[in-house]
């Protein structure tokens, strides 16, 4: 096997192996194809980027597309390996160099990339967000503006409200024209809770989502809490890592389950009652919800009072 680390900017892929060979190419097409040509020749490959937004994502595309194992992994775990490793200098071949170590010693899962609709449809969710970021920014402006710029911030509230519906609108027909995301869409959401925006998100950013066990799907949402313990010491298990954005979806998710599903509400008053605290308990919630749902898509079951056992 042969580990290759490339460290991805605005305008070079920098690149080495675990035997210090290395190589730089503009970030643009014509470098993308000269990277991949150069991976693909070096046989069974495990290829390691660092997430930049959206900077690594046309190389990672193209990788996958050749068929070559690749792992987009979190800055902050690689530079937590150079800290223990000593490595403190950092430039782009440095760590070009260090992402062929990390891949060497951590050997990270390579995850499939989602298909150019899947990625299409992430980008509507993700602008979706934005928007209605951007629109509580404004609301709250002009709960303080003062009378002469009200009209201001009206205006560009009314601006964001069009931007939001057409965008709803767009994202509407994205769903619509694929038949896999409209039964997805409808098995999610017939869990009480779980409303469209919630399953869009899901659907685009959690394809993992009926492939994994519950253990792992947890894990990579970050809903998986991980002892703190020291000698004698017990301290309280926390969750971290995972994926932000899902997390926030599933939190909106469990309040209205909460107070509208008999499960999700069973539990939390039982967690509560047992003097858990109320964020201890909607966080095991979130993990319980999203565990249902992981069964569901794997066994393509719709909701029901008693759901498909959650283990598997």
């Amino acid at each position: 096997m042969t580990y290759i680390g490339i460290d991805v900017s605005q305008a070079t892929l920098d690149g080495a192996d675990a035997t210090g060979q290395a190589w730089q190419h503009a970030n643009d097409a014509a470098g993308i194809a000269a990277t991949v040509a150069r991976v693909g020749a070096q046989g069974p490959t495990l290829v390691v980027l660092e997430a930049t937004g959206a900077y690594h994502v046309p190389l990672t595309a193209a990788l996958a597309a050749a068929g070559v194992p690749v792992a987009v992994v979190n800055p902050r775990q690689v530079r937590r390996f150079a800290e223990s490793v000593g490595q403190l200098a950092k430039t782009d071949r440095l760590d070009a160099a260090l992402l062929a170590r990390f891949a060497a010693t951590v050997r990270p899962a390579a995850r499939p990339l989602p298909d150019a609709a899947t990625q299409e449809l992430a980008a509507l969710v993700d602008r979706r967000r934005q928007l209605v970021e951007m629109l509580t920014m404004e609301h709250n402006r002009l709960a303080v503006a003062r009378r002469s710029v009200q009209p201001s911030v009206r205006q560009t509230i009314r601006a964001l409200e069009r931007a939001l519906r057409a965008l709803e609108e767009e994202t509407d027909r994205w769903i619509q024209g694929s038949p896999l995301w409209r039964a997805q869409e409808d098995l999610l959401t017939s869990v009480p809770g779980v409303g469209p925006q919630t399953a869009r998100l899901l659907i685009a950013r959690l394809t993992e989502l009926g492939a994994l066990s519950a253990k792992e799907i947890a894990a990579l949402v970050g809903l998986a809490p991980y002892a703190q313990e020291s000698g004698r010491w017990r301290g309280v298990r926390r969750i971290r890592g995972g994926r932000a954005d899902v997390r926030t979806g599933l939190y909106m998710a469990t309040l209205a389950a909460i107070r509208c599903n008999a499960v999700v509400r069973a539990m939390y008053r039982r967690l509560v009652a047992a003097g858990k605290p109320k964020k201890l308990a909607l966080t095991a919630c979130m993990r319980r919800l999203l565990v249902i749902l992981n069964a569901m898509v794997k066994h393509q079951t719709r909701w029901q009072a008693s759901p498909t056992p959650t283990t598997a």
